[in-house]
């Protein structure tokens, strides 16, 4: 796309990787950085996309994009370019991040001229690769559309959510179901096991069947019952989401007694399986309170 805006990519890990070669090969000229230089460069000789520094990055770019673990990081790292930032640039944040906390730095940023909208993702590296991830944005209808060239390349949905803040939110409350959802699978697989149904067996019945999921047709099988727990995404990732869906519901007043029980049941699993830990193997606290594994 030559002549086209720069787009500045801020955090190129299991996700940022993928999603910042789509935009690439969508044929934008894509600038990167990380806080691990060594998989900067690494980036850089697989995409011949140019790795800078983040205060490069910010003032070379029109189009910054953030994909970060948390809000406090995004903060943090923003904070420390954004005099580098020039008036009129759009920051599209696609961390899944606190809603309140996007809010605050948009209208920051605003007080510069800098425009802000939240696009997180949902479809994890396997969706990310070919640029078929979900993608919620929220803020400006005009900076949305401004945005939409460059979304297109990693996404094949981009739903609109509303003000700034609400796609963060929604991202939230979609790992909220997709949690719950993974918890209530898990432990009827183990019931049914113990009555002496094979859990494959049972996977393939709830996937023609009204329990179907996404659990049920993209985790289960390739994931839980095959032992290798290696999904990309995060138990503590999974962990933070849930947590912010529990504040949205405090904060709104909501009574949310399922949301409550769920994320405890998930921080209960990061206490007893430790940080580091796959998603998937929230499985294994359901194993061990039962006392035996699913079988494959």
């Amino acid at each position: 796309m030559t002549g086209g805006p720069v787009v500045g990519f801020i955090g190129i890990g299991s996700m940022g990787w993928p999603m910042a070669a789509r935009v690439r090969q969508g044929g934008f000229e894509v600038l990167a950085t990380d806080s691990s230089a060594e998989r900067a460069a690494a980036f850089a000789k697989e995409t011949g996309c140019r790795c800078t520094d983040a205060g490069e990055l910010a003032a070379t770019s029109d189009i910054l994009v953030t994909m970060l673990p948390t809000s406090a990081i995004v903060e943090d790292v923003i904070g420390g370019i954004e005099e580098r930032i020039r008036p009129g640039a759009l920051l599209i944040e696609m961390s899944s991040g606190v809603p309140a906390r996007t809010q605050a730095l948009a209208a920051r940023l605003q007080s510069r001229g800098i425009h802000l909208i939240d696009a997180p993702v949902s479809g994890g590296v396997k969706r990310a690769v070919p640029g078929d991830l979900a993608i919620m944005v929220g803020g400006d209808a005009a900076q949305i559309e401004r945005a939409r060239p460059v979304l297109a390349c990693m996404g094949s949905s981009i739903l609109g959510t509303g003000q700034v803040g609400s796609a963060h939110a929604m991202k939230a409350l979609n790992n909220l179901v997709s949690a719950a959802g993974f918890a209530i699978g898990v432990e009827a697989l183990l019931i049914g096991q113990r009555f002496g149904l094979e859990p494959a067996a049972m996977v393939d019945v709830l996937n023609s069947s009204t329990g179907m999921n996404n659990s049920t047709q993209k985790k289960f099988k390739q994931f839980v019952l095959s032992r290798k727990f290696d999904s990309g995404f995060g138990l503590d990732l999974m962990l933070k989401d849930l947590t912010i869906a529990l504040t949205l519901a405090q904060e709104t007043r909501t009574p949310a007694p399922m949301t409550s029980m769920c994320r405890e049941l998930w921080a209960s699993a990061a206490g007893a399986l430790g940080s580091g830990k796959d998603h998937t193997e929230f499985a294994r606290l359901l194993e061990m309170l039962g006392g035996e594994e699913l079988a494959p």
